[in-house]
């Protein structure tokens, strides 16, 4: 007898014969459930929604590109999906189990580039570029005070030790749209306002300005106020 060689690829199913009795305990005609109770079934929700966020945000910043919806509607809607995918990561589980943005997107093979860009600025593209507007309403007294309202009551909060995240970034936000609507022009550090929001945008709710970062922040924004009075004189 010749002796059996060893085969060099796998057998298929049907070259090994089973030595027990097959039997199926699924039941086909049961609903598969993908969680088994509700703190599961709530968390699956929410990185579901996470999910939808992220593809419809990056369907509306082309469609905004194409010129396929209108300036305010695509601010209104940009700004309510930052918040809901904010507000879906500030659960704890929710949080640990989506991990980040460029790891959750890998997982589920998602291709959202613009998306993905809008959640790292953190605000509209109309509110980080704004567009032009008539040199008439870019002159207005109250529009201008607003602004100059805006810058006071950033600065203020910094002088005072106001160095925490969640009190910083709604402000910063406000500022820049207080700003946009007087002027589409740059001046002196207006990037850095830009630049800020980013960083404060990556920041957890909880997280302060390090003693260094505030300082920084601070003389940034001054050179942005400085910079910002000079453009609307001139």
């Amino acid at each position: 007898m010749y002796p059996q060689r060893q085969l060099a690829y796998a057998p298929t199913p049907y070259s090994i014969a089973p030595t027990f009795a097959l039997s199926s305990t699924i039941n086909l005609d049961e609903e598969a459930k993908l969680a088994t109770n509700n703190a599961e079934r709530d968390l699956y929700e929410s990185l579901g929604e996470v999910y939808s966020i992220i593809t419809t945000l990056d369907a509306l910043e082309k469609a905004y590109l194409k010129d396929s919806v209108a300036e305010g509607q695509y601010t209104e809607t940009c700004s309510r999906l930052l918040k809901q995918y904010k507000s879906n990561l500030q659960d704890e589980s929710v949080a640990k189990a989506f991990g980040d943005l460029e790891s959750f997107m890998k997982e589920w093979d998602m291709e959202c580039p613009r998306a993905r860009e809008r959640i790292r600025v953190g605000i509209p593209t109309t509110v980080e570029q704004p567009s032009h507007k008539p040199a008439a309403e870019a002159a207005a007294p109250q529009i201008i005070m607003a602004a100059t309202e805006s810058f006071i009551t950033l600065l203020d909060a910094i002088r005072i030790g106001m160095v925490d995240k969640d009190v910083l970034h709604p402000l910063l936000a406000e500022l820049i749209q207080a700003v946009n609507v007087v002027t589409d022009k740059e001046f002196e550090s207006r990037g850095k306002i830009v630049q800020w929001l980013i960083t404060l945008n990556r920041m957890r709710a909880a997280e302060k300005l390090s003693e260094e970062q505030a300082r920084e922040f601070q003389f940034d924004m001054q050179q942005a106020y400085a910079g910002f009075k000079a453009s609307v004189a001139g």
